[in-house]
């Protein structure tokens, strides 16, 4: 399986290079872009400046120029927070898309968009302070609206991004849960 991880605001990390391993120790070819070109945050705030800063139009600019050799082998569209929500765009304007994975967030769903029974599965932090409960009833309802297959998965207790070693968001019971899912989730796709 041909798989698109996206890194989150923090930039492309050891998290994101170890996530992609575990996908690539299960079979799977891994493709990681750097859509921050090397650049890399020690805070969210600092994450979302450069975000900002480098612009949406353009950070989907980079994204699509990165799937665009994969996505006729069919792509599963995987990323954490940010990454997921990059992932999520691509993924529903994909009409080969073969799933989405999405780790620690979401992103606005476009009024016109439309899948055909797309698999998708998030994890998220449970309470998350990027992700409030009513957002995310919405968002499910929204999905499966435009015809997804979603299944969520929540995490009393954990961090935003607490599936990363090296910020203070890790929960390690909660990562491996996480992961062992997540594997299961592309193993059926």
């Amino acid at each position: 399986m041909d798989i698109m991880f996206f890194h989150s605001v923090y930039g492309l990390r050891p998290a994101v290079e170890a996530a992609a391993e575990r996908l690539r120790a299960a079979g799977h070819e891994v493709h990681v872009p750097d859509l921050f070109e090397g650049r890399t945050a020690e805070t969210v705030e600092e994450g979302t400046e450069l975000k900002e800063k480098i612009g949406k139009d353009e950070l989907l600019r980079r994204a699509i120029l990165a799937a665009a050799p994969y996505s006729e082998r069919g792509l599963v569209y995987a990323g954490f927070s940010f990454g997921a929500s990059v992932a999520q765009t691509l993924a529903l304007g994909d009409e080969r898309a073969r799933g989405l994975l999405m780790l620690h967030g979401t992103s606005d769903i476009a009024p016109n968009a439309t899948v055909d029974d797309l698999p998708v599965q998030l994890h998220v932090a449970d309470p998350d302070p990027f992700e409030s409960h009513d957002w995310l009833t919405s968002w499910y309802l929204q999905m499966r609206r435009i015809g997804a297959d979603v299944e969520i998965y929540r995490y009393p207790g954990a961090g935003h991004l607490y599936t990363d070693p090296e910020l203070p968001d890790w929960d390690e019971t909660a990562a491996e849960e996480t992961w062992t899912l997540a594997l299961g989730f592309v193993e059926s796709l």
